[in-house]
């Protein structure tokens, strides 16, 4: 039997609504761990719908690190004015936000990263594998899982959330895609060091 605790603790974890969270934990007969994942997926499967939507409202944040040497500027956008002004659509661009001054992303998303960047971090990859003497077929491997790795790694879509690791910013967007039930993207961002 699940119970509104439950439900509540369940939505606190997630930020899913409250009947979403009960008809997961009903489906998932009170585990935690497989309601989350169907929470996940049903997330994935509502952003899918809206990807053809347009995100033309929106906000700016801004971050400055404590120490005042690190500012950030975001541009995350929304459907509709609404959603540009719910908290939890702020607290999103603040995470992101804070994932840009943490790692200093060179582009949005994996496929946007110039390829002249990933063609240098492949030759040093490809220099320190022959010095370790690795087969070049192994080499060949190597450097094709190591692309879509630094593509990760360089992109801000790629990044875990300083607020929670185990989530990328691509993630966390799907996730409030789901709950806030508009199409969800990242626009602009610049990173200022002093």
């Amino acid at each position: 039997m699940v119970t509104a605790a439950d439900v509540k603790k369940l939505r606190e974890q997630t930020g899913a609504g409250m009947l979403d969270a009960k008809k997961a934990l009903d489906e998932a007969q009170g585990d935690f761990e497989q309601a989350t994942e169907l929470l996940r997926k049903r997330g994935q499967k509502i952003a899918a719908k809206k990807a053809d939507r347009d995100a033309t409202e929106g906000i700016i944040d801004c971050y400055i690190h404590a120490n005042g040497k690190i500012g950030v500027l975001l541009e995350l956008n929304c459907e509709t004015d609404f959603v540009a002004r719910n908290d939890a659509f702020k607290d999103l661009a603040h995470s992101i936000a804070l994932v840009v001054a943490a790692s200093n992303p060179v582009a949005t998303n994996p496929e946007d990263v110039s390829q002249d960047l990933v063609d240098k971090e492949l030759a040093a990859a490809r220099e320190q594998a022959e010095k370790e003497g690795k087969p070049a077929d192994i080499i060949e491997k190597v450097l094709e899982g190591k692309e879509k790795k630094v593509r990760q790694e360089l992109s801000l879509m790629g990044q875990s959330l300083v607020t929670d690791p185990d989530k990328t910013v691509a993630e966390a967007v799907v996730e409030g895609t789901a709950a806030l039930g508009e199409k969800i993207t990242v626009g602009r961002f610049a990173r200022l060091d002093k």
